[in-house]
């Protein structure tokens, strides 16, 4: 009886007393099943308090933004945990958001702490690379400001609108649920930060001392750190759209690393260091702006 019960719930079918829903809901349950907001407002032991309710996209936008300036209201600690987590064993983070969109009918993260930790990771980054670049205190400005609203938030988004479409378009298995755009963002968050750590953090203290040579070696090793990144920001990626229980053919998400392979083989073997040719493009990017 109670697989059977089981079975109507992932279907979507009813019991005689409604909706019934698992004291243990399935890891990944198949879609069909409502959100806890958008059909009740009591707390019972199964879900919690269930005080949210269904809320459209600008009004998650405004709640987002109102908290980016209440900072007692983000919770640092958990956000930090996320971006350790990132590194460790990043399918503990999407876990997390399977369980926000149970209680809060959204996948995407409502509280802005990540976003603002990541911003600080930013800065501190630049710092490296100015010491890195030689650069002057206005370059060094005119570098974070490149490196937060053009790599990250820009880049950022025009990823995360790509990979909204494709997904919504061609990877849906179930046609009631589709892919939020906040969530695609978050994302290209979660896996930027591993990549800006290697990139941005890793590379910047062995340029000087390791890559800036000529040869295979420096160029063997300055390759490498940018193939890891890629890897990494791929992967993370890939994990963020298998979490979400409608979509499918998501490994097609890992094909860019076998072309990122091909080409970090072939710029070893031509001993191209990539690392040099990107820190020479940074140097001019913002010691010497176009007028």
């Amino acid at each position: 009886m109670q697989h059977n019960a089981y079975a109507r719930v992932a279907t979507g079918e009813s019991t005689s007393s409604g909706t019934y829903t698992p004291s243990r809901p399935n890891r990944y349950p198949t879609s069909g099943y409502t959100t806890p907001g958008g059909y009740s407002t009591y707390s019972t032991a199964d879900v919690g308090c269930l005080t949210a309710v269904k809320m459209t996209a600008g009004a998650k936008v405004s709640r987002f933004f109102r908290r980016l300036v209440q900072v007692k209201q983000m919770d640092f600690e958990f956000a930090a945990w996320q971006m350790l987590y990132l590194l460790m064993n990043p399918q503990k983070v999407y876990r997390n958001a399977l369980y926000r969109k149970r209680t809060k009918d959204q996948f995407a993260r409502d509280d802005p702490a990540f976003l603002v930790l990541l911003s600080l990771s930013l800065l501190f980054s630049s710092v490296l690379f100015a010491l890195a670049l030689g650069l002057s205190f206005g370059g060094f400005l005119r570098f974070f400001a490149w490196v937060v609203f053009i790599d990250c938030i820009g880049v950022g988004c025009v990823v995360a609108t790509t990979l909204w479409f494709i997904s919504n378009r061609f990877l849906r298995k179930a046609k009631d649920q589709d892919v939020e755009w906040g969530y695609c963002f978050d994302v290209h968050l979660n896996a930027f930060f591993p990549m800006l750590v290697l990139i941005h953090v890793l590379l910047p203290l062995i340029y000087i001392p390791l890559i800036d040579y000529d040869g295979f070696l420096a160029a063997f090793l300055g390759n490498t750190v940018w193939f890891a990144g890629l890897v990494y920001y791929v992967y993370i990626t890939f994990l963020g759209y298998t979490a979400l229980p409608y979509l499918y053919r998501t490994h097609y998400f890992l094909y860019p690393i076998t072309f990122g392979f091909i080409f970090y083989v072939a710029t070893v073997t031509a001993c191209w260091n990539i690392s040099r040719t990107a820190f020479y493009i940074y140097h001019v990017r913002v010691e010497n702006p176009p007028h």
